[in-house]
């Protein structure tokens, strides 16, 4: 079975990771500060936060944020669940905004409009959520500048999108965000197995990130009351938080991987170009990339006009599994979820990502996907229009 994505683990991957399994550390240790370190650097921000999921990354953001209670957080509805769990997990209540049909990321357009709306109505986000959707970032330039106009903070959910590319800025720099997300699960660019990094340029978020990942604990003497500030072993325990560390096990694995990202990246954007090529007589529509940006290519979505075949999407979805090629759908509209639904969302709420869902598969694309597999994966897509 191919499927969409999988992580590709190298001989060295395992050397280091052994490495780790003999030494004095196995949970966060001097690997994951390393990592820390090697990820900012990467992307070019001022501050990293290690964690142990994109979800986690995502909530202690939220916090950080100071998202709580009947505060209002909005993202898009095509998106994984976490990228909404993160602030309802602070209590905070959320709303969405629908897609652009073409580079299916957030709609500038659709945007502004209901900002437009939610200032008369005195009803304005304290954080927008948006997604690199596929590792194509969305317009963090243009979303910046509303901020400013509407004073929200922005978290990029950029989970898909370590190694894309903005105005030629890499992902992850914050120069248009207050911080920026990236998740490391097998599927994705770089695996630590399982994990998360939240990136900021601001000390003060870097420094509550830290505290809520390490259970509201704090090791810095600077913060301990006086009448324990002699006292070598004290920690102060400073908030609530949440054990969200992630280990030097991972860490060493995501240090060894990081060393092969651009490899990575170049040969999804190579399968990416292989497909384009391949399908492009076909009547399918793939995502578009915007002239300002490079995706990273976590997924490579298509359309299908289902006008044009006798197939229905299910039988599609079912023709690609029963080959063995294991497809996927990225993703179900959240709103129309069971838990959205009991909070009133509805069916039409959001057109675009309904329609999105109607006739979007992702095809596989990974590093070590062989182009003999692309060109099969195509035929079967040819196959589906001749019928």
């Amino acid at each position: 079975m191919i499927p969409y994505s999988r992580q590709s683990i190298s001989a060295t991957d395992c050397k280091n990771v052994l490495k780790v399994l003999k030494s004095s550390f196995l949970t966060q240790g001097p690997k994951v500060k390393e990592f820390e370190n090697k990820i900012k650097k990467f992307a070019g921000s001022r501050f990293a936060v290690a964690s142990n999921s994109g979800s986690s990354a995502l909530h202690i953001a939220c916090l950080a944020l100071g998202v709580k209670k009947n505060d209002i957080v909005w993202t898009v509805p095509n998106t994984f669940v976490a990228s909404a769990n993160c602030a309802i997990n602070c209590g905070a209540k959320v709303d969405f905004v629908d897609i652009n049909n073409e580079t299916f990321n957030i709609s500038i357009e659709k945007l502004k409009n209901k900002l437009i709306i939610a200032k008369k109505n005195k009803k304005l986000p304290k954080v927008i959520i948006p997604v690199h959707l596929g590792g194509q970032p969305s317009e963090q330039k243009k979303i910046w500048k509303l901020s400013l106009k509407y004073k929200f903070k922005i978290l990029e959910d950029a989970s898909h999108s370590i190694g894309g590319k903005h105005y030629g800025n890499r992902v992850g720099n914050c120069k248009w965000s207050h911080i920026t997300v990236f998740s490391f699960h097998p599927v994705k660019i770089i695996t630590t197995g399982e994990g998360g990094i939240s990136l900021t340029n601001d000390r003060d978020l870097n420094y509550k990130m830290k505290l809520f990942r390490d259970n509201g604990i704090s090791r810095e003497r600077k913060n301990f009351s006086k009448r324990n500030k002699n006292f070598i072993w004290h920690y102060e325990h400073l908030d609530s938080g949440f054990n969200y560390r992630m280990n030097d096990i991972s860490a060493s694995l995501g240090i060894s991987q990081l060393k092969r990202i651009n490899q990575f990246v170049k040969k999804r954007n190579q399968i990416a170009k292989l497909y384009n090529n391949l399908l492009k007589d076909i009547p399918i529509k793939t995502q578009k990339i915007l002239p300002h940006n490079y995706s990273s290519y976590h997924l490579f979505i298509i359309q299908f006009d289902l006008k044009k075949t006798k197939f229905t999407y299910n039988q599609i979805f079912n023709l690609f599994r029963n080959n063995n090629y294991y497809v996927n759908l990225h993703y179900m509209p959240l709103h129309l979820s069971s838990y959205f639904k009991k909070l009133g969302f509805r069916k039409n709420n959001f057109p675009n990502s309904e329609e999105y869902q109607k006739k979007s598969i992702s095809l596989p694309i990974f590093y070590d996907l062989k182009k003999n597999s692309v060109i099969k994966i195509v035929n079967l897509v040819k196959k589906i229009y001749k019928a």
